[in-house]
């Protein structure tokens, strides 16, 4: 049974620790984080030990290690892990520069050790229904993909002020989405929308919090985005395909398919306000999906090249924002 090293005890290293735990196919052997008692309290509930980041890493009875701590630590991180051999599973992103996620794939090649982007919407059954029936070929040739994501508010001024902005923090994940929709044709032109909607504090923090970016693959395809940090009703997750045979739709999940038709019309019940809660089952499989990756050798869904392209896409939509023209990739 593999062994796993948890860096980071926050709510996303939470997550990861408990479907691990729960995987039946691998265990937690540490959990190491910048907060002592977050450790430990973590450690607890998955049955680890707790001990420093550079000891979990070196640990001989640690096969994998996976990273869940702030942005800003990733590169350096999975580059110490892949030179102590252990295979890395790593939240998103690598890194908030192109050149300095370039620099740490060229050391995980170099040690050999496999990696994994953690871009847990490939995994969520839903979207992953999708992708699988555009592949093969149920509306013909995707014309047009839209994807909306909006949260139900923003997370604290101080993570925004080091977030790297909407963009790569948070719009990542759909311009990943898109590539991953896209099925190998990459995006040629970038072009984006921002403001200040929901909260000034954000603007004064240097980041926007409504968004909308609009991108075209050089045979013409269009991919549509739009991002807010405000969503009154919940954590809304749609995508839509419409191709040249007919559309393909996920729409949100609802906490129950229960209705109500009265004199006002109909009304269904609510959608889940937490990412966690929306995708739980995502993280689940791609826990598993890691697994398969080191005990079959099959291809990860989500590689080291899947987040260096996504950042390069949310780079240019920075830039495009910037100088309020398209930017060709």
């Amino acid at each position: 049974m593999l062994r796993f090293g948890i860096l980071g005890a926050g709510r996303i290293g939470n997550v990861h620790a408990r479907a691990i735990a729960a995987s039946g196919r691998a265990s937690v052997g540490y959990i190491a984080d910048a907060v002592p008692e977050a450790a430990a309290s973590l450690a607890g509930v998955v049955g680890a030990r707790t001990a420093s980041v550079a000891d979990v890493i070196a640990a001989s009875d640690v096969d994998a290690i996976l990273i869940a701590t702030p942005t800003d630590t990733h590169a350096d991180l999975i580059e110490e892990a892949a030179r102590a051999g252990k295979a890395i599973l790593c939240e998103k992103p690598v890194s908030l520069s192109v050149p300095r996620i370039e620099a740490c794939l060229d050391v995980v090649e170099k040690s050999g050790v496999p990696l994994m982007i953690g871009f847990h919407r490939r995994y969520d059954p839903h979207f992953a229904a999708l992708e699988s029936r555009l592949r093969a070929g149920e509306i013909g040739d995707p014309e047009i993909i839209t994807i909306t994501c909006r949260d139900p508010s923003a997370p604290p001024v101080s993570y925004i002020a080091r977030s790297g902005g909407l963009y790569r923090d948070m719009m990542i994940h759909d311009f990943d989405m898109a590539r991953f929709l896209l099925g190998g044709e990459e995006i040629a032109v970038v072009h984006a929308l921002g403001g200040v909607m929901t909260d000034p504090e954000i603007g004064r923090a240097g980041d926007i919090d409504t968004a909308a970016v609009h991108m075209q693959t050089a045979s013409g395809k269009i991919v549509v985005i739009t991002n807010s940090r405000r969503a009154t009703y919940g954590h809304d997750q749609r995508i839509e395909v419409h191709g040249s045979r007919g559309l393909l739709r996920a729409a949100n999940i609802h906490n129950t398919t229960v209705e109500l038709a009265n004199e006002r019309g109909w009304t269904g019940d609510m959608i889940p306000f937490s990412f966690v809660e929306r995708y739980q089952a995502a993280y689940t499989a791609e826990i598993h999906k890691f697994l398969d990756f080191l005990e079959k050798g099959e291809a990860p869904r989500a590689s080291g090249h899947d987040g260096l392209m996504a950042q390069k896409l949310a780079e240019a939509a920075s830039t495009s924002l910037t100088t309020g023209e398209a930017v060709r990739i």
